[in-house]
């Protein structure tokens, strides 16, 4: 009587890697990517020249509407934003303004002094090109 040997059962590794890969793949392009973070909808006003510039981490986003004011993503009340203002250790930081266009000016003022008072005058004033 012979003797049956055993061949030692492996698991080939290679179809496994191959189905990471493909989902690892996948998953990187279908990916949505940030580009900015804003908490409120705005319907920004239009204007001829205006610009893209790329923005840094570095600035203060600042958000208006009518009823709510936002600072880099967070909601605020006016109170929480002129105190997160005269926080800020870096008075050179460039501040990204952004106005919904039903907002009334007398707002955008009051916004614009709480900045000059906590002397943050590097302002960047945001619209939508025509």
């Amino acid at each position: 009587m012979k003797k049956r040997s055993r061949e030692a059962s492996t698991i080939d590794l290679t179809p496994l890697i191959d189905v990471v890969f493909l989902l690892l793949i996948f998953f990187m392009v279908s990916t949505v990517f940030k580009k900015e973070e804003l908490a409120l909808i705005l319907n920004l006003p239009t204007g001829e020249t205006s610009e893209s510039k790329s923005q840094n981490n570095k600035s203060l986003q600042v958000e208006v509407t009518k009823k709510e004011i936002a600072l880099n993503g967070k909601k605020l009340s006016f109170i929480d934003f002129a105190k997160s203002l005269s926080d800020t250790s870096n008075k050179k930081v460039p501040v990204i303004l952004r106005v919904d266009e039903s907002v009334e000016y007398k707002k955008v003022v009051k916004v614009i002094d709480l900045l000059k008072k906590y002397k943050l005058e590097n302002l960047n004033l945001i619209t939508e090109k025509e």
